[in-house]
């Protein structure tokens, strides 16, 4: 179940709730007792990253996978330049 992030626009209240998609909104602040709660647009808190993750994971055996990081023909960092030496005076 996903956790939906809500703020009462009268105390300013912020709370979060674990809910089915399908279940309703809280309309009541928990801590002042208002009818005026929305929920807030918040971003995911997980990112698919690195060259694991294909396109076609989770779909038939038969589909092509296409790696979504690139195709690993990216250029290599550039090297760190060398650290000066110390002088002999």
């Amino acid at each position: 179940m996903p956790i939906y992030a809500f703020v009462c626009d009268t105390c300013g209240d912020e709370f979060d709730r674990l809910q089915k998609m399908s279940d309703p909104d809280p309309d009541t602040c928990p801590k002042c007792g208002a009818h005026t709660v929305k929920r807030k647009l918040t971003a995911p808190s997980f990112r698919l990253a690195g060259g694991g993750w294909y396109e076609t994971d989770f779909k038939k055996d038969g589909d092509k996978k296409r790696n979504l990081a690139g195709d690993g023909s990216s250029p290599a960092p550039a090297p760190a330049p060398a650290a000066p030496k110390p002088s002999d005076s």
